[in-house]
Parts: structure tokens; sequence; C-alpha cells
């Protein structure tokens, strides 16, 4: 197979259910994937069997959830928690050392603290999420489009995996039996809320696979190798597929994790969405998969950021972004391993 980048002015629509069709169709759905992946890095989904029911559900308890008074929102307030779970409000994650303007719930697999070590201290991320007491439908509705999410996401790994040359169940060594399933439900005020048209500032997904829901109003952007942004619109139906860095990582480059931002909609209006963020176990390691000849020719090798180092090592990568993205929480609660911040991949 011979792998050459495209020029792209939208991104490609991928129709899943191809992956559950016949024999015939899986295989020719995983050939158009192996391009897809190489040349994009995003992509829009159809297919893929989450009902709208769900979807209508979620996104309308999450303008409830943000229409709270901000004392029922604080009282699950992020800093609150050693685990990084819970409410930020507009401003209070960074991304490279600059204000997002968007306020946001973060949850993650539902659990129970764990012992931390020297040598373990990714295990500060286990724990319980935060739920509003003003909203006690959040709580299942969320898990439940989590685990829906969830099984899209590994879904989609298990064609990636076989769109490498690679057996289908290739990454399910370094996510079973606990992925990290982090959502986010995300509000961005307008510009004349604000000042500043960074509603996330550029930058590489650090998981697996995100799955993205948008609502109806636009703002989410992709740079092109060449350094051109394209928009990427809410399109009724899909999520949005983007790859991280721990493909990137394992694929030595062949898999693009593409740098992107989303900016602060027009005055007057706000911009909701809900993002899925599967990666790996925390005490996993990535490897690098030798990929078939053909493929290997089109490995560009990882991209390095100075200003933000990525590592082998999935606790370590994922405790590193969460310490940059809340300093609140990392100058609250782990104030010993700011130092990590330092480190060098």
């Amino acid at each position: 197979m011979t792998i050459h980048a495209t020029p792209v002015q939208t991104l490609p629509t991928v129709d899943f259910s191809r992956f559950h069709g016949s024999a015939e169709e899986k295989s020719a759905f995983v050939q158009d994937l192996t391009s897809v992946l190489h040349d994009h890095g995003f992509f829009y989904l159809t297919g893929h069997g989450v009902p709208q029911s769900l979807i209508d559900e979620v996104l309308a308890v999450s303008k409830t959830f943000f229409a709270l008074p901000e004392a029922d929102k604080l009282a699950i307030e992020m800093v609150k928690s050693r685990h990084f779970r819970g409410y930020n409000r507009a401003g209070y994650e960074r991304t490279r050392g600059e204000q997002d303007w968007r306020e946001q719930l973060d949850i993650n697999t539902e659990g129970e603290p764990v012992a931390d070590g020297p040598d373990t201290p990714w295990n500060r991320l286990h724990g319980p999420n935060q739920w509003p007491d003003a909203l006690p439908e959040l709580k299942p509705l969320l898990l439940r489009y989590q685990a829906e999410v969830t099984r899209i996401g590994i879904d989609v790994l298990k064609a990636i995996a076989l769109a490498l040359g690679q057996p289908e169940d290739a990454f399910a060594e370094i996510y079973d039996p606990s992925p990290s399933q982090l959502l986010k439900i995300i509000r961005y005020p307008g510009r004349d809320s604000t000042g500043s048209d960074q509603g996330v500032g550029a930058h590489k997904d650090g998981g697996f696979v995100t799955v993205l829901l948008q609502d109806t109003t636009p703002g989410l952007r992709i740079r092109t190798e060449e350094g051109a942004w394209i928009e990427a619109p809410p399109v009724p139906g899909t999520f949005i597929i983007n790859s991280g860095e721990l493909l990137e990582l394992a694929t030595n480059g062949f898999v693009r994790a593409d740098v992107h931002d989303v900016v602060t909609p027009p005055a007057g209006t706000e911009r909701f969405s809900v993002a899925f963020f599967l990666g790996a176990r925390y005490d996993a390691t990535i490897p690098v998969i030798p990929l078939p000849e053909a493929l290997k020719r089109g490995e560009r090798g990882v991209s390095v950021d100075p200003l933000n180092p990525i590592f082998r090592n999935v606790g370590i990568n994922h405790l590193k972004s969460r310490l940059r993205s809340h300093p609140d929480v990392a100058a609250a609660h782990h104030p010993d391993l700011l130092p990590l911040l330092e480190k060098k991949a």
C-alpha cells in the first residue's frame, strides 16, 4: 500500500457500521481507515449506534448543570478533589500556561482512592467523582453515556489495530481491565464574557482516542501538517474522533495526533460540547508497534514539544498533563509532584 499525504479542507466521514458489516465490507473499511489515520488524525463518525435520545439527554442535562447557581457548582469545585475531578470555572484550566475560557465538569472512572508510592504517583488519579446535590439525575446519565462512548472508543481502537496490520486486540494489553475514561461536559461563554478568543489553546490530546460530541455552535479547528487551520463544525448525528499521543507514540508517528484548538464563540452566544478521552491503564508503558513494511515507510517519528514532553509511561504522562492543566489542584494537593513538570522525556 502506498501512503501519501493528501490536502484536506474538510474532515473525512467514516461510517462505522461498515466495521460491523460483512467480511468484505469490514476489510474495505479497515483499508480506508488506514489512509484516514495517516492523513488526518480527525474524522467524523457515523453509524456509531448511540441512541439520539441519549445524546439529546446528555446535552440537555449539561445545559441544566451550567445554568445552576454558581454556589451549587462550586460545591464540587475541582480544587476540592485530589483526584482532579469536579467543576472548573472559566479560566481555571490552562493550555501551555494560558487560560482556557470554558467552564466544565470533569469525571473519570468511578472508583475508590488507591494508595500511591514513590514509584506509583499516578495512583493519586484514582478515586471518586464529585457530583452536584442540586442535580441528582446528572450522575446516572453521565455514567451511562460514559459507558457508551467507552464502547465506541474500544471498538475504534480494534479497527485501528486492524488498519495497522495488527490483531484486533493489539491494544487490549495496555488498557484492560481499567482504561482511563475522562469525560468532560463543557460550556464556552461568548467573547463578550471572556475578552479572549482562546476557548482552548492549541494542543494534542494525550490518550488513545477522543470521542467528541458537539452541540450546534462551531469553534473546533484542526491544524494540518502544513500549518493551515481547518474548521470542524458540528454535523448532526456524528461524533468527531481524533487520535491522541499514545497512538502517535505506538506507531512512531504513522498515526497523527493533530494539534487543535477551540475558538471562543461570538458575543451573545455560547458553545456546548461533551468530550471523552479514552486512555490506557496508568501502570502501562506504550510499546512501539512493528508495522508492516508497507506502512512503516509512512512513519514520521514522534513530534517533540520542548514545552510539553510526552512519556511512554502512561501514568506519568497523564499525571503531568493534569498538573499542568490545573495548577490550583497541583498546588493544593500535590506540591511534591511539581518537579515532574520539569522532567524531560
